[in-house]
């Protein structure tokens, strides 16, 4: 027990941050909306790992604290006022446009944290752990199948109107296309071939900087203002 307990540590701590970043924004807040989103995934991740629902509870520990520090990371870059990366520049850009609804912000920080951090923090939690990706894949798809369950809630509670009147909504066909299943295979793919090419740094600097741009554009696109 006092094993484990050391190693959840890191957890509440980066919950901590996310609760004083939530009292610290206007609910309405683009980057507020995506952050009550990730601090409630964040929070059933740590209690099934407290409950002994992972295997391998070092490493779910490991893999969730990396993957949050690239949120919080880019948090603090904006904050500072130096440039976060491409794939969470939209979400900062347009959080307080009038026009982009609760649903689009929540997604598209989503997306920008499953399709480009996610992949990295899989290769920093394999370099902590000094293992392959292959021996982090039960958690990963275990945090992913919650991140689907969320995703899944996120669209019932946000998505505006009465069902009848969804499939003409706009918002409807701007978000249809996106799927964070889609999304959680790219990004283990993205993963392991970032792991494959860790000796060669050029290489490794190209993908990510391809990732991410590639990431960022996707999530301009579900930031698209729309007519109320």
């Amino acid at each position: 027990m006092a094993q484990l307990e050391y190693f959840t540590t890191p957890v509440d701590a980066v919950v901590s941050r996310m609760r004083a970043l939530d009292a610290s924004l206007p609910p309405r807040d683009g980057v507020a909306v995506f952050n009550r989103v990730y601090l409630a995934v964040t929070e059933a991740v740590d209690r099934r790992i407290d409950g002994g629902r992972f295997p391998d509870p070092r490493a779910a520990i490991t893999l969730d604290v990396r993957f949050a520090e690239r949120y919080l990371m880019a948090v603090e870059a904006a904050t500072e006022e130096r440039r976060p990366p491409a794939c969470w520049r939209p979400l900062f850009q347009f959080r307080r446009h009038p026009g982009v609804r609760p649903l689009q912000f929540a997604l598209a920080g989503i997306n920008a944290h499953i399709g480009h951090d996610l992949a990295l923090a899989v290769v920093d939690a394999c370099r902590t752990l000094d293992c392959d990706p292959a021996e982090l894949e039960d958690e990963f798809d275990r945090v992913g199948d919650l991140l689907v369950t969320l995703e899944e809630r996120i669209r019932e509670d946000l998505m505006p109107g009465p069902d009848l009147l969804q499939v003409a909504d706009p918002l409807t066909h701007l978000l249809g296309a996106w799927s964070l299943d889609r999304a959680r295979d790219a990004t283990w793919s993205a993963a392991r071939a970032l792991w494959a090419m860790r000796r060669l740094p050029d290489l490794t600097e190209e993908f990510v900087e391809r990732l991410d741009a590639a990431v960022g554009f996707a999530g301009r696109m579900m930031l698209t203002p729309l007519p109320a």
